[in-house]
């Protein structure tokens, strides 16, 4: 959805990190060998990871987003949150999955393996329709009842609201899900306000999950030195 005369969207980063984590993991629990310990451990970590991911977007939600819509449009969050009901026992039904899958010696984990896999694809296809509705309905409430100033406000008590561990997990889909416009926006915006050290332990954490095309593109739009493989081999 295009929002009307570029209203400000609270939903589009972290949208685009949510949606990116869903395709890379749901793709790795697809090809996973079950027989391989070392790929069982890595493959259900980033299940893992990506449920800490959706369990935290919906608690901001609960927390910071759906009570200033229902303070200016009461009801308009309502169905939202019987959703978020839901992704929650959907979310500890995949965590005991995983550890189930974890437990089982490695002749019997086919069947959990692909029961993961399924209930997962579930998981991921009902997300994604979820945040297609918030992203058209629920911006529209947002719009039509809060001024822009207010809607990064609240993503500001969201951002501030956020542990160390947290904030890097969002930014580290985020990131690498934007375009490279939006990528730079949200770094440049970065520089200006947050502490030096914290912008830079960002920029060490993305530069290497960037290709090299991207890294180029990010240093020369926040006008940083350019390295030499950037400059001489980006592809």
């Amino acid at each position: 959805m295009h929002s009307p005369r570029n209203r400000f969207d609270i939903y589009a980063p972290v949208h685009k990190g949510l949606r990116a984590c869903f395709a890379h993991t749901l793709v790795n629990v697809g090809r996973l060998d079950y027989s391989d310990g070392a790929e069982v451990d890595a493959v259900t970590t980033e299940v893992l990871d990506l449920l800490v991911f959706c369990q935290k977007h919906l608690e901001k939600e609960n927390r910071f987003v759906h009570p200033a819509m229902e303070a200016r449009r009461p009801g308009s969050a309502a169905s939202a949150l019987t959703e978020h009901v839901h992704h929650e026992g959907d979310i500890a039904m995949l965590r005991e999955l995983v550890l189930t899958l974890r437990q089982l010696p490695a002749l019997r984990r086919q069947a959990v393996a692909q029961q993961l896999y399924q209930r997962l694809a579930a998981f991921v296809t009902e997300n994604l329709a979820h945040m297609a509705h918030e992203e058209r309905e629920h911006n529209r409430v947002l719009w039509e009842t809060h001024s822009d100033d207010e809607i990064r406000a609240i993503e500001a008590a969201i951002v501030g609201s956020l542990p160390p561990d947290e904030a890097q997990l969002s930014l580290r889909w985020m990131l690498t899900a934007m375009s490279a416009e939006e990528r730079a926006g949200f770094l440049g915006g970065m520089r200006q306000h947050a502490p030096a050290e914290a912008f830079q332990g960002v920029l060490a954490m993305l530069r290497p999950l960037l290709g090299e095309r991207d890294r180029f593109k990010l240093d020369t739009a926040l006008g940083l030195p350019r390295r030499v493989a950037d400059v001489t081999g980006a592809v």
